[in-house]
């Protein structure tokens, strides 16, 4: 499967299915993860319209990553079986309906419900990364999978500012508040719609072909024979696997959690205006336009000459320096330190995030499905755990020093990740293979510009 899938990358070409793949991944990725923190930066207008209480407001946190814990380790499974194009298509096309319906919740309890749902929107992350990983070779898949990943995730940043925009420009016609937020939700469900078409049109499963169409006609597929729940079984008898899940919860869970509370934390503690609380908090998400990319470079750069090894050690750094930033910005007191630490300290986040997804794929080709899936879950328990947290604090700055310590501690666990001799050969053989390719491609002239 090696000798078709992409040895370089592209950015201004959509003629490939690899690139096609690529553009259209990180396109709906975007697009998910704006309608899934579209809320987030409403909050301060919802929370007087409801009056909700503190701890309805965790609830509704909570809820919002909760149930993609559950859909996450579905997903992975669901695209190893009829393939990411079938997958995101139907997520795209079903997520629309609660991103909207939340427009019409009249109660605390009709709002939490719907917030629980759109969260099953966040396991588009796992089908981004699957794609990738099956359209890439092994000397660009970890900048693959960082860029789209990145990319998308600044989704998340985005809507910190545009929301909060779309609102005013909403009532500034003259229409209310509370229906102005609830027209504003409209906005990201059709976006949504409008991109489940082009991935239907536009996107194929793998270099090869549908994946369904493949094992139909006996053609042997990377990610196994059956796909499905056999791929989730093999992936969960791998502790790499749990401790790259932990590692996911101490980065994303983070993320998560900052893009949950930041908005409303600027409002509440420093007194900034509903729409310069959305500029800070979009900041940290927008570092995912090149931190995350950055992370699954340098892991690329890094295999190079250390291997598997090289792309772990990689890993514990950035987690350690995460760690120690979220330590220095739960002590601000300022907002101008806040913002400048949240920045530091979020962009070790996004690195980190990227370097595990540059891990991934070489952790079990067999069961990818199931890995993506158990991985990605695992940023969710993060985000679920620290929204549990600051229920039990009390207090912000409280919670954010704890978890800073409970992120030097999953540094400290990835120290633990090691690889066979046997599985470092097999992957360095992949790895020196798609370089010759990618070598021979570029001096009969087919080769494209790649930033690995």
């Amino acid at each position: 499967m090696l000798s078709q899938k992409a040895t370089s990358i592209n950015l201004f070409s959509f003629s490939t299915p690899q690139m096609r793949a690529f553009h259209l991944s990180w396109l709906a990725f975007f697009v998910c993860f704006f309608a899934w923190f579209a809320v987030a930066p409403l909050m301060p207008v919802i929370k007087g319209e409801f009056h909700l209480t503190p701890d309805q407001i965790a609830n509704i946190n909570i809820a919002a990553v909760g149930i993609t814990i559950l859909v996450r380790l579905i997903v992975g499974p669901l695209c190893d079986r009829f393939g990411p194009r079938r997958t995101y298509t139907a997520l795209l096309a079903l997520g629309a309906i609660p991103v909207m319906g939340i427009a019409f919740a009249q109660s605390y309890m009709g709002f939490l419900i719907f917030r629980l749902a759109i969260g099953a929107i966040g396991a588009s992350f796992v089908i981004t990364q699957f794609h990738t990983s099956v359209m890439f070779a092994p000397n660009v898949v970890g900048t693959a999978n960082a860029t789209v990943g990145g990319w998308g995730n600044a989704g998340g940043g985005v809507t910190q500012s545009v929301m909060p925009i779309l609102l005013a420009a909403i009532v500034s016609l003259g229409i209310s508040q509370s229906l102005g937020w609830r027209l504003a939700m409209i906005v990201p469900g059709v976006m949504m719609l409008i991109v489940a078409v082009l991935y239907w049109t536009l996107t194929q499963d793998t270099p090869e072909g549908d994946i369904m169409d493949l094992r139909a006609r006996g053609i042997a597929i990377e990610t196994g024979k059956k796909g499905g729940w056999d791929v989730f079984r093999q992936a969960s008898a791998n502790f790499r696997v749990w401790v790259l899940a932990l590692c996911y919860a101490a980065s994303f869970g983070i993320e998560l959690f900052i893009h949950n509370v930041a908005a409303s934390y600027y409002v509440d503690k420093f007194g900034l205006t509903l729409a310069n609380a959305g500029f800070a908090a979009g900041s940290f998400g927008l570092l995912a336009l090149f931190a995350r990319a950055l992370g699954g470079l340098t892991s690329d750069r890094i295999a190079r000459g250390w291997g598997l090894q090289g792309r772990t050690l990689l890993l514990v750094g950035f987690l350690a320096c995460e760690g120690l930033g979220l330590l220095a910005f739960s002590t601000m007191t300022s907002v101008g330190w806040a913002i400048g630490a949240m920045l530091v300290f979020g962009l070790f986040t996004h690195m980190s995030c990227g370097a595990i997804y540059a891990l991934v794929p070489f952790v079990d080709r067999k069961a990818l499905g199931g890995v993506t899936g158990i991985v990605g879950a695992g940023g969710n328990v993060g985000g679920v755990a620290a929204g549990f947290l600051l229920k039990g604090v009390g207090g912000l700055p409280q919670a954010l020093f704890i978890m800073g310590c409970c992120v030097i501690v999953a540094a400290l666990c990835a120290v633990t990740i090691r690889f066979s001799v046997k599985h470092r050969d097999t992957e360095k053989a992949l790895y020196d293979e798609a370089v010759a390719r990618r070598r021979m491609l570029q001096n009969t002239g087919i080769a494209v510009a790649s930033p690995a």
